[in-house]
């Protein structure tokens, strides 16, 4: 059986999505996870692009030890030079440079001809190769560029020293045919095709970028990119998480193997949900909420009695568990550690204490602690915590009567340690929140998108919070879980708020070193 390499690609071209923002660490979190999900090559990042990413980047191929840890670059030497500095203490330093070679590509943006393009890309990957081992060069768009300049460039860049060689189909333009016909001839054509690694990048615009991707692999492909959840720029990337199970449940059709684990799906997915408050439609495939609910009487009759009838991936394969009670009131500190092991967290002693005394919180309130709600506790205890001056919510009230215009009390303490109280009103609880947080913040502010879900099952299921706002011209995002709507719908305009400090704060911090 072929084995295909996973090129996760969910901290760039994922984070690229419209709204989303990770800071440092939570882009580490994910990368930790993406470790676990046993990913082959994961891409952190563009260093290029900003001291905050350059960092993060950095911070990350310094973290990660058994995955490679790729980074963007156009090709521009100074591009190479800082990937090189993010990417050097890495176990296996890898860069990721593009260039255009579709006809309105070198056109229009790039204002090249085709030989100056082709001069370009060798000239660029030579250079790479004096820093780098290993190098996928990627042709930007490449199934709208011509098939004869595409072997033509492809095989330069390859006696250049390329080692993998990425296909993307940038603007989800092609056909699962089209596209697998494109590896073939390239595969047929190109004479020292078989010194590197073929790669697809498929993006979701017509809805067939997992199809793509097969038909790819199908075609002589050894390695497959994608994001999880498939989140991506425009309408995303490849869904890796169905890639993958569709490998696993189609053997008979796909004789492929790879090294992910199946059942760090569904945690994988959630935490990349959680951090870039994307959320999952209840249908989407693998992981949806509804991928293993059977409405139907009659689905429901044969489930029971052979899950086969009507369920041809089983919860477990992916990771679902059963929401039971998995610790309760009376549970003491080593259960918890145990429980936060398991979980494939790690913390020390301060941060253990500090996820022990919200769990013991919780459990003042619900009945039943899930692993959802353990897994929403550790994960906020691991990211939020850059110890810099914020706004904190110290206490809320609000009025509220169909026949009364809603009116909120909020007090905070400032990032300067003062505490503020003030009164405001709204056309709902919300608004009338949001409205008296915005009276007492010193920040210029406009809230772009809401969005409530829950978590977990039943009337105390805890409520998650998403929003999206510009905060004194920066775009940002923030979430706030809570047993309340109202206080969670608080939490997350100042954790949003908060934010920006948190990512002026890393901006200094590496302006400071440099």
């Amino acid at each position: 059986m072929t084995h295909v390499k996973v090129f996760d690609t969910t901290l760039r071209d994922g984070e690229q999505s419209a709204g989303v923002n990770l800071n440092k660490l939570e882009k580490i979190e994910i990368a930790k996870q993406l470790e676990r999900f046993g990913v082959d090559i994961m891409e952190a990042g563009f260093p290029a692009s900003s001291e905050g990413e350059f960092e993060a980047v950095r911070q990350i191929a310094r973290t990660i030890k058994h995955v490679s840890v790729a980074g963007l670059a156009r090709a521009v030497k100074s591009d190479i030079d800082t990937a090189w500095e993010a990417l050097k203490d890495g176990v296996e330093p890898r860069l990721h440079i593009f260039l255009a070679t579709s006809p309105i590509h070198m056109t229009y943006k790039l204002k090249k001809t085709p030989e100056e393009v082709l001069q370009t890309a060798v000239e660029t990957v030579a250079y790479a190769k004096q820093k780098f081992h290993h190098i996928e060069w990627s042709a930007e768009d490449a199934t709208r560029t011509d098939i004869d300049f595409l072997v033509k460039i492809v095989e330069a860049v390859i006696d250049a020293g390329a080692t993998v060689i990425n296909i993307p189909d940038t603007v989800g333009y092609t056909t699962p045919d089209e596209y697998g016909k494109l590896f073939r001839h390239l595969k047929e054509n190109v004479p020292n095709i078989d010194k590197v690694t073929l790669s697809a990048h498929c993006h979701d615009d017509l809805g067939m970028a997992v199809a793509n991707s097969i038909a790819a692999i199908e075609n002589g492909a050894t390695q497959v990119e994608g994001t999880i959840n498939g989140i991506g720029e425009r309408a995303g990337n490849a869904s890796l998480e169905e890639i993958a199970v569709a490998m696993k449940i189609r053997q008979d059709v796909y004789p492929y193997t790879n090294g992910l684990n199946l059942k760090e799906i569904k945690r994988t997915s959630d935490m990349v949900s959680k951090l870039t408050g994307m959320m999952i439609p209840g249908n989407k495939a693998v992981v949806g909420r509804n991928a293993f609910a059977h409405e139907s009487g009659i689905h429901q009759d044969g489930v029971l009695k052979e899950a086969s009838t009507y369920e041809i991936i089983t919860p477990e394969m992916v990771g679902v568990k059963s929401n039971s009670m998995v610790l309760g009131k009376h549970s003491g500190s080593h259960a918890f550690k145990e429980k936060v092991h398991e979980l494939g967290y790690k913390f020390n002693d301060a941060k253990m204490k500090e996820a022990f005394m919200a769990f013991k919180q919780l459990t003042a309130k619900k009945k039943e602690v899930t692993d959802d709600d353990l897994f929403t506790i550790l994960m906020e205890t691991q990211v939020d915590s850059i110890t810099i001056k914020k706004y904190q919510l110290e206490a809320f009230q609000v009025q509220y009567g169909s026949a009364n215009l809603p009116t909120a009390t909020v007090a905070l303490t400032t990032p300067e340690g003062k505490r503020l109280e003030h009164a405001g009103t709204g056309q709902g609880s919300v608004e009338a929140i949001y409205n008296t947080l915005e009276s007492l913040v010193h920040e210029e502010i406009h809230l772009e998108d809401y969005q409530l879900s829950s978590i977990g099952k039943g009337r105390d299921a805890l409520a998650e919070v998403h929003v999206k706002m510009t905060v004194n011209g920066k775009e940002t995002g923030g979430r706030g879980t809570a047993q309340d709507v109202l206080e969670a719908s608080a939490n997350a305009f100042l954790n949003a708020v908060n934010r920006v400090f948190v990512t002026q704060h890393v901006e200094e911090q590496s302006q400071a070193h440099v």
